[in-house]
C-alpha cells in the first residue's frame, strides 16, 4: 500500500525559548545502553496507540519524544518532567500525543500521517540520557476481495477452472470449504498466489473456495464460491 509523505512542520508557539532550553539539554549523548528502546508497534487508522518503552533506565528524571530519525527543536513531540509532571510541546504536537508517567507515548486516533520512526530520551541523574528509537506502522482495513471463476459447473477430467482473487493486498491465502487449501499436483498458484488453476478438474475438487487477505492487524475474505463437477 501507498503511505502519504511526511507531514509538513506544524507551526511555532510562544514557549519557543523553553523549548529550545529543552533541545539543548537533551543535545546527543552517546547511550550507555544500547537494549533501550521503542516497542515497535502497528495499528489500524483511527485507533487509540501507546508506543511502550523497553529496558527502562534507573534514575529517570523525564522523557522527551520526537517523531522521524532526527533529533533536534523541529522534530520535538513533547516532554515530560516527572517530579513536576511539567510537560512541554514541540512543533510536532498535534493536540493527540501524550507522553505519560512510565515514558511511553499516548498517539490518539492515529492516521497514517503518524507512521515511521520515533525518538525518545530518557533523561536521568546528573544530566545523562539514554536513547531510544523505535517505528509505528499505520494501516487501513483491508478492503473484502472479490473471488471470480472461469466457470462454477465442470466436467470431471475434462475441464479446468481458473479462480481469480480482485485485490490490493499483498498476503492472499486460499480457503476450501472454509479451511486452508491443502494444494494438490493438479493446482497451481500465480506467483501474487491471486490466481489458482485446477487443470483437471475431479469430483474431490467440488466445495466451497474464499481467498482471504490480510495486512499485520486485520483480514478478511471474500464471498463464496461455489464449484460443481459433474461426472
Amino acid at each position: 500500500m501507498k503511505f502519504p509523505a511526511a507531514p509538513a512542520h506544524r507551526g511555532f508557539g510562544p514557549w519557543l525559548g523553553l523549548l529550545l532550553a529543552v533541545f539543548l539539554l537533551t543535545f546527543w549523548i552517546p547511550p550507555t545502553t544500547a537494549r533501550f528502546g521503542i516497542v515497535t508497534t502497528s495499528a489500524l487508522e483511527g485507533q487509540d496507540v501507546i508506543l511502550r518503552i523497553h529496558n527502562r533506565p534507573p534514575g529517570v528524571t523525564g522523557f522527551v519524544w520526537y517523531r522521524g530519525i532526527e533529533k533536534n527543536y523541529y522534530t520535538l513531540i513533547s516532554s515530560l518532567t516527572l517530579h513536576s509532571r511539567r510537560s512541554l510541546r514541540g512543533p510536532e504536537y498535534s493536540g493527540r500525543e501524550t507522553v505519560n508517567l512510565d515514558g511511553s507515548l499516548t498517539i490518539r486516533k492515529v492516521t497514517v500521517w503518524d507512521l515511521g520512526m520515533y525518538i525518545v530520551v530518557a533523561v536521568l541523574q546528573n544530566f545523562q540520557k539514554e536513547v531510544g528509537f523505535g517505528r509505528l506502522n499505520v494501516y487501513w482495513p483491508v478492503s473484502v476481495p472479490t473471488l471470480l471463476a472461469s466457470n462454477t459447473t465442470v466436467t470431471e477430467n475434462e475441464d479446468a477452472v481458473v479462480m481469480t482473487c480482485y485485490t490490493d493486498e499483498s498476503s492472499t491465502n486460499w480457503l476450501f470449504n472454509a479451511t486452508s487449501l491443502r494444494l494438490r499436483e493438479r493446482m497451481k498458484l500465480s506467483q501474487d498466489h491471486r490466481t489458482l488453476t485446477i487443470d483437471p478438474v475431479r469430483r474431490e475438487d467440488a466445495g466451497s473456495y474464499q481467498c482471504k487477505v490480510s495486512n499485520p492487524v486485520s483480514s478478511t475474505e471474500s464471498a463464496p464460491v461455489e464449484l460443481y463437477v459433474k461426472y
